[in-house]
């Protein structure tokens, strides 16, 4: 079974940093700083159960910094030459350490790091970090390096512009940084060439000027104009290889590579082969912003390539109102041939927030932009920390300033992410709305055969402009595999609509689609609707604003095999979920069976367990406490259509009646608990309330444990 790769990206300096001063351009004194340790086991269950297999950290490799940590034998950096207190993650001081911020205890910081990968694969996902090859901080020097290994730049011939064996490029005379300082007393002699290809000793104020170019063999000023020089191969191709080697020699999953673009890919092509040969599993996400030369890298040896000037891009603009929703065609296939090689985001570290004034000012407007991009293909997505609850980017941090962007260049602490994962009982109802949105999808595209590994069909070719399809504000496809079929439509739209999209006989051939009735389920908001598939016919669908529908049908099954038993009684939805999360815990603590005798009601409820024991005042009290641990935790509610044939491993359908249905409704609480159920819920377990336990009785004859309790709105 293929996996859908799904990333979070986290800049650890921000994201466990919960220090409420926020004082503008304000030191790590003042501000304070994110650390490894903040991803303690609950957190990074918090961001697997999210739907995550991946964790990109951020900003791990020691980078300049204004901060002084001289104390710890490291290298001061002039602040002339750091942008922002903390500085840029992008301007590498030492390729061998990790970043002392980071750190509880500094002179331990590379075995908190190695710690927490542990902790990340214990908590069943994978670790990707930075690889910055294209250039380094201007005072890179490394006190970490290996016995014997020769540091960037130590044995370079300063006399000379280029040569193979030089690390860095050198200009004529002395830095002259007079365009981005009036008062400055930062010496260097010769002058490297910066980051962004500028081969001057005198860089303008927006070029990155904190940074100096890395030499991999190309000549950018030979008289005849750009030459490569890659035989015999060039020094700073073996040092840079080794310096991977040494990174995943440490368990690191995959390398998240900045501007691979502006490396030759025939450095990539050599050092790549040389890593997977040794680490096979280890992935390579490239940077790479020219459309025309993804193949290219693909070709040489990455993974993945980010699609930002291709899909995100087009989903921007059609968030913004910009480009109608039938270009995503266009750019689908375009990367056709390719698409499992893309990494589709909607948001990074580099981009605007989506809530953002200068974006969309509301993060729920990309849900339909989520939905495409989660759901369309079987390529990998990212989220970034704080999408999921709306941030908006619009703090004046420093540096960076009131941009749109959450800066990577000043100690600071986004307000979601405070609330997020430290309080939840802080969040807005619209923050918890928007997150449970992304959860859902996260866990279709996980849970779902059809999207993790089925084909995909772009229904836009058949579905032109009408009164009920609007091409400018809808998107359609289909995806399947083998009898699974899941219809997809996407709304950017604000408004409500109802909308007639019409199935080809093509999709009926692709797909294999029987001509008939069927029930079809949504995945995303677990309501159901009956609808008769004819060639070239039409299914009308109401889709909401700013929204979708994610319908899954079998197309084995017959109408009546989804008939679900009729309930018996009116549920109130958050003591029927406080009932599945007791049954769970009962079980947990007492090894004891789901109850088979339960009266759940809105004012006050019971249920019975036959326990081995009679439970002590103090088991009765941590049946309490953990129920309202467990709400407190917000746990995300999801349903799986299953046939009997399909029933998942973790649960059992012994309970169900005879005359049940072919087609079985399993209520998910996480990974928590899976049970058959038809009846209703809330959509995460802080909509329960408080659980309170209102009394118990035993009956020693039968072993039965009754439990009365109520929940509080």
């Amino acid at each position: 079974m293929k996996d859908k790769i799904t990333i979070y990206q986290v800049l650890p300096r921000l994201f466990g940093n919960r220090n409420r001063v926020l004082k503008e351009f304000g030191t790590i004194a003042e501000n304070g700083c994110g650390k490894f340790n903040y991803f303690e086991e609950s957190i990074l269950k918090r961001i697997h159960n999210m739907g995550f297999n991946h964790i990109w950290f951020t900003g791990v490799i020691r980078h300049a910094t204004q901060t002084d940590y001289s104390s710890y034998g490291i290298p001061v950096q002039h602040p002339e030459i750091v942008k922002g207190k903390a500085g840029s993650p992008y301007a590498i001081t030492d390729y061998y350490d990790v970043d002392p911020d980071l750190a509880q205890d500094v002179d331990k910081r590379m075995s908190e790091w190695e710690t927490l990968i542990k902790r990340t694969h214990n908590a069943d996902m994978k670790v990707i970090m930075d690889f910055v090859p294209n250039h380094v901080a201007r005072e890179y020097k490394s006190i970490c390096k290996p016995l014997g290994t020769r540091d960037l730049g130590e044995d370079d011939d300063v006399t000379i512009n280029f040569s193979t064996n030089n690390n860095f490029y050198y200009c004529d005379g002395q830095l002259d940084l007079s365009d981005i300082s009036v008062d400055t007393n930062y010496v260097e002699n010769p002058a490297k060439a910066t980051g962004n290809d500028k081969f001057t000793s005198k860089p303008f104020v927006n070029d990155w000027y904190e940074t100096i170019k890395l030499n991999y063999g190309i000549n950018y000023c030979d008289a005849g104009g750009r030459s490569c020089h890659f035989n015999p191969i060039p020094n700073t191709w073996i040092k840079m290889t080794d310096i991977l080697l040494f990174w995943a020699s440490k368990g690191v999953d995959g390398f998240r590579c900045d501007m691979a673009e502006m490396v030759p890919t025939e450095f990539w092509n050599y050092s790549i082969n040389i890593v997977k040969k040794k680490y096979p599993k280890v992935i390579f996400i490239g940077e790479v912003y020219d459309t025309n030369l993804y193949r290219t890298y693909i070709a040489n040896g990455f993974d993945y390539l980010y699609d930002k000037v291709g899909m995100y891009d087009c989903l921007k603009s059609i968030v913004r109102d910009e480009r109608p929703a039938s270009a995503l065609t266009y750019e689908w296939q375009y990367t056709d041939d390719i698409h499992d090689h893309l990494l589709y985001f909607l948001e990074n570290h580099d981009e605007q927030r989506i809530a953002s004034d200068y974006y969309a000012g509301d993060g729920y407007k990309a849900i339909p932009a989520a939905i495409v991009s989660i759901l369309m293909r079987s390529n990998p997505f990212m989220l970034y920390s704080g999408q999921e609850f709306g941030e908006k980017g619009m703090d004046k941090e420093g540096f960076s300033g009131k941009d749109g962007r959450t800066s990577i260049f000043d100690y600071w602490a986004p307000d979601t992410l405070s609330r997020g994962y430290s309080d939840r009982r802080l969040m807005t109802a619209a923050e918890k709305q928007l997150a449970i949105s992304y959860r859902h999808l996260l866990l279709i595209a996980n849970g779902e055969d059809a999207v993790r590994e089925g084909d995909f069909f772009d229904l836009m070719y058949v579905n032109p402009n009408r009164p009920t399809f609007n091409t400018r504000r809808e998107f359609a496809f289909l995806r399947s595999k083998g009898d699974t079929v899941i219809l997809v439509v996407a709304n950017f739209s604000s408004q409500e609509m109802l909308t007639d999209v019409v199935i080809p006989s093509h999709a009926f051939d692709f797909c294999k689609i029987p001509e008939r009735k069927f029930m079809l389920f949504d995945l995303y908001s677990d309501e159901s609707i009956l609808a008769d598939f004819k060639r070239d016919g039409a299914i009308s669908i109401k889709v909401p604003a700013y929204g979708g529908r994610v319908y899954k049908f079998s197309t084995k099954m017959n109408n009546n095999d989804y008939i679900f038993n009729e309930h018996n009684k009116d549920e109130f939805p958050p003591a029927h979920t406080a009932e599945h999360l007791l049954n769970q815990l009962m079980i947990r603590m007492f090894g004891c069976e789901r109850s088979r005798n339960a009266h759940i009601e809105r004012k006050k409820s019971k249920i019975s367990y036959v326990l081995d024991h009679k439970p002590s005042r103090q088991e009765e009290h941590e049946i309490e406490r953990n129920m309202n641990k467990l709400i407190d935790e917000d746990i995300d509610i999801r349903y799986e259509y299953v046939d009997r044939y399909n029933i998942p491993d973790d649960v059992k359908i012994d309970r169900l009646p005879k005359d049940a249905s072919e087609m079985i409704r399993i209520a998910r609480i996480g990974d928590y608990d899976a049970c058959p159920c038809i009846g209703k819920h809330v959509r995460s377990t802080s909509q329960i309330g408080k659980f309170e336990l209102l009394g118990t009785n035993w009956d020693e004859m039968t072993h039965t444990f009754r439990i009365r309790f109520k929940v509080v709105q």
